[in-house]
């Protein structure tokens, strides 16, 4: 038997030193064609075609089975709209464990191809297979897209001095997931009709509009906003451009139902993974926000970009100011696993 050499890597995404370590260090050759590379707080990657960019981008949906067609389809198509890109199309992975029917492929697939067709885009390739190796579906997506080289905003365009703002309240995806799948814990805190409305979140769950239109505007820097939530993407977008945030609690939008949900699990909304929600910034973030509202887009100013001296920081209701040293771990997880 071969003997494991290392520490044994913890459940989760990698933490950024060991995703510089053990995989951003090693990514073959540099190629000249490509202006975008792999780096820590970047979503996707971005080629020359010699007029038009080339946007790719790949997510996995594991911990969302009953939307995870919708849902795969929507992540990996706002990773390339945050560059403001317009997709094309997505390419599939789908691994199945041992058991799946045919009405359960059907299924995913069926949600793959309404939200296909609602972003008007194609389902070009994958593979799909079932596997021994795998206890739930696992679905992973890569988007391709493409945009003019003088649209193109990155993670990485955020300057001191510019205001930060937010598209949608924060939590939607993960309202609809826990409506979903803690519906009899939610039952009493929502009421029926209360529940449907936070189930009804996942019909929001695309940013691809957000990040078009914010691209338009003058957005210098987006990032769609998952895990870690609000919180996370917010930091990354400060490791991207090197520079400090301060974020203001009291000015993120939150919806009514994803602040009782919160309430219920011990969540903080900010920290909860928020499919649909773009994060921007802006020189102007104000005239971004009046611009998106101008095209029926929920949109609001959520703080600033500061000097990266003067770190990440929230600025709660409270007053109390806290520092975001490392990324988030999203609350939603911890729920699930509980």
């Amino acid at each position: 038997m071969t003997k494991r050499r290392g520490s044994p890597v913890k459940a989760g995404k990698l933490p950024p030193e060991k995703l510089r370590e053990l995989v951003l260090s090693r990514l073959g050759r540099t190629r000249p064609e490509v202006l975008v590379h792999a780096r820590l707080g970047e979503d996707s990657a971005v080629a020359d075609l010699r007029g038009r960019l080339l946007v790719v981008s790949s997510d996995p949906i594991t911990g969302a089975s009953a939307e995870m067609g919708r849902l795969g389809v929507h992540v990996a198509c706002n990773d390339v709209a945050a560059m403001g890109a317009d997709p094309l199309g997505v390419q599939i992975v789908l691994l199945l464990p041992d058991g799946t029917t045919e009405a359960d492929i059907a299924a995913i697939m069926g949600q793959v191809a309404d939200a296909a067709e609602e972003l008007g885009i194609e389902v070009m390739g994958g593979h799909t297979e079932v596997t021994s190796k795998v206890g739930a579906p696992i679905i992973v997506l890569t988007a391709i897209g493409v945009v003019e080289r003088e649209h193109l905003v990155t993670s990485a365009g955020a300057r001191p001095g510019h205001g930060l703002l937010v598209t949608k309240p924060v939590g939607l995806e993960g309202t609809a997931i826990l409506a979903t799948d803690r519906t009899e814990e939610l039952l009493a805190t929502l009421g029926p009709e209360g529940l449907e409305r936070a189930r009804g979140f996942f019909s929001e769950v695309s940013a691809v509009r957000d990040g078009r239109v914010a691209a338009r505007l003058g957005a210098s820097a987006m990032h769609d906003v998952t895990e870690g939530g609000l919180l996370g993407a917010v930091w990354e977008m400060a490791q991207a451009s090197g520079c400090g945030v301060e974020v203001w609690e009291e000015a993120v939008p939150v919806r009514e139902e994803t602040r009782q949900v919160c309430r219920r699990f011990g969540i903080d909304p900010l920290r909860l993974i928020s499919s649909g929600a773009m994060l921007a910034a802006a020189p102007d973030a104000g005239a971004v926000v009046q611009g998106l509202r101008d095209e029926g887009l929920e949109a609001a100013v959520i703080g600033r970009v500061l000097p990266v001296a003067e770190g990440v920081r929230v600025v709660r209701v409270s007053g109390e100011v806290q520092p975001i040293s490392a990324p988030p771990v999203d609350d939603l997880w911890r729920v699930l696993s509980s």
